[in-house]
């Protein structure tokens, strides 16, 4: 097994689940995260002993600084943070749209994610590790409906590439991959559930699947230090830039 270990959040379901198994069977070791104890401790016995679960939610910082500084010695050298943790909530247009849920996406897509990177910080400037955030293509090419969840993206991707000036020379990399359309739990959460809404959006597309970003990510990890991949745009091949919306007035 290898002295390598990784840090990754959301490793409950979907990107972060598959992420996790995909460095432990390459021989890593994994510190995974999320709200679920059920789910996380499901992954360990899937695993192993090279998973060490935390259970806590990102949106509380206490309970990051904790969480971090009650790890074992065996998980406490972090080589790599993969910040996965996030979602999208909500499918209304701005001007329809429940701030509460815009309020839950900036907490955790946004603050959670620089509060645990932030906290970490000194661990991967120590081993000069690698940073991996989970961006969107909703970063880059908005559509209706994606408002808060667009731009707290926008921040992930812009925050990466800050990271990545303020740590120049320290040996740390950072990479925002940005994934199109995914077959995860995403659209379950975003519609509340409506396994109908999901099944809609995603029949005859071939999306991106939770392996394709875990060897994504795992290539990025492992290539020699002195390459830095800054973005990774990912789409299916059935999708493509959209165009512009056009709206007609009806004058009859």
């Amino acid at each position: 097994m290898s002295n390598k270990i990784a840090f990754v959040t959301g490793a409950t379901s979907g990107f972060g689940r598959a992420i996790a198994t995909r460095f432990v069977q390459g021989g890593w070791r994994v510190v995974a995260t999320g709200r679920r104890m059920d789910r996380l401790q499901a992954l360990r016995d899937e695993l192993g002993d090279a998973v060490h679960p935390l259970c806590f939610d990102i949106r509380d910082s206490a309970a990051i600084d904790a969480a971090i500084a009650a790890l074992p010695d065996t998980f406490r050298s972090i080589d790599l943070l993969v910040n996965n943790a996030g979602l999208a909530l909500g499918t209304a247009p701005a001007q329809k749209a429940d701030t509460n849920q815009w309020r839950q996406m900036i907490e955790t897509n946004t603050l959670g994610l620089v509060n645990l990177t932030h906290a970490l910080l000194p661990r991967l400037i120590e081993t000069r590790g690698a940073i991996i955030n989970i961006s969107s293509i909703a970063a880059t090419y908005p559509y209706t409906g994606g408002n808060v969840y667009g731009a707290t993206k926008a921040f992930v991707s812009q925050f990466s590439l800050g990271l990545r000036s303020d740590l120049h020379g320290s040996g740390v990399r950072v990479t925002s991959i940005e994934p199109g359309l995914a077959e995860t739990e995403f659209t379950l959460v975003r519609t509340s559930g409506n396994q109908q809404a999901s099944d809609d959006l995603y029949r005859g597309t071939h999306p991106i699947t939770g392996d394709d970003i875990a060897d994504a990510t795992w290539w990025i990890a492992n290539l020699p230090p002195h390459l830095n991949i800054n973005r990774l745009e990912v789409m299916p091949t059935s999708q493509s830039f959209a165009g512009f919306q056009l709206h007609r007035e009806d004058k009859t």
